[in-house]
């Protein structure tokens, strides 16, 4: 089966290269690709994607071999490792504040011994049973990964719980929902408190973690805390800034 650049990185030490997409836009992933990316983090909970959208973006992930993180918009087991089969390298959880949780979803996601996920082989992960499913079982475990988002104050309380949960591969922080649910919290938490709160928690249990990164001095400060699991750039921001430059070249005058 496809081999995981984003794991290979992690093993390594090194930073993984992602940027994210939220709109069906297929030239993006060889773009991402072209240029040194090794992820994509693929949006569902907050896009609206249908399954042949989803299965052909996963798709153009293997062609131009480069891994995709799907952040599910469902929790229903089926679905979630139905969306392996159909190519994502990882899946990327949002709102996990528990360590029960983030246990029922390795169950859901990972094959015996780490979990239940129900055999296919049929899919794209398997190269359609082209091989079998030895090779492909001996592997899939090892080249898959799951990454859950720490977004509230419970979960940052239980920050360390979760990433002692074998088969959890990186905790993931929502700065946006964090920080969001952090104005209404009677306690003494802060955004930087709660990212440093979860990098102890992760280098504790050799996890990796990380979060978005809108600048290049923002990359570099969250990459020297050990965080290796940095989104920088995507469609969204990119568009927005193209046009707002394109718009201002109407203003210059000769």
């Amino acid at each position: 089966m496809r081999r995981s650049k984003t794991l290979a990185r992690l093993k390594n030490n090194d930073t993984v290269r992602m940027c994210s997409l939220g709109h069906y836009i297929p030239g993006f992933v060889k773009h991402a690709a072209h240029f040194g990316f090794d992820c994509i983090w693929l949006d569902l909970e907050h896009r609206n994607w249908t399954d042949r959208d989803v299965q052909s973006i996963l798709a153009f992930g293997h062609l131009f071999d480069i891994d995709i993180m799907l952040r599910a918009p469902t929790l229903e087991k089926t679905r979630l490792y139905r969306y392996l089969e159909d190519g994502a390298t990882g899946l990327m959880i949002p709102h996990v504040s528990t360590p029960e949780k983030s246990e029922m979803l390795v169950d859901a996601v990972k094959f015996p011994p780490l979990g239940d996920r129900g055999l296919d082989g049929a899919g794209i992960d398997a190269d359609f049973y082209v091989h079998g499913t030895d090779d492909y079982l001996a592997n899939v475990n090892q080249q898959t990964f799951l990454v859950v988002q720490i977004e509230t104050p419970q979960a940052v309380a239980n920050a360390d719980a979760i990433a002692a949960v074998d088969g959890i591969d990186g905790l993931f922080i929502g700065p946006g929902d964090l920080g969001l649910r952090l104005k209404h919290h009677s306690g003494e938490l802060t955004l930087e408190g709660a990212i440093e709160q979860v990098a102890a928690a992760c280098e504790k249990h050799g996890k990796a973690w990380g979060l978005p990164v809108p600048t290049a001095a923002i990359l570099e400060r969250r990459r020297a805390q050990g965080g290796q699991l940095l989104n920088h750039g995507g469609d969204f921001g990119a568009i927005m800034q193209m046009l707002e430059e394109c718009a201002a070249a109407y203003e210059v005058k000769a």
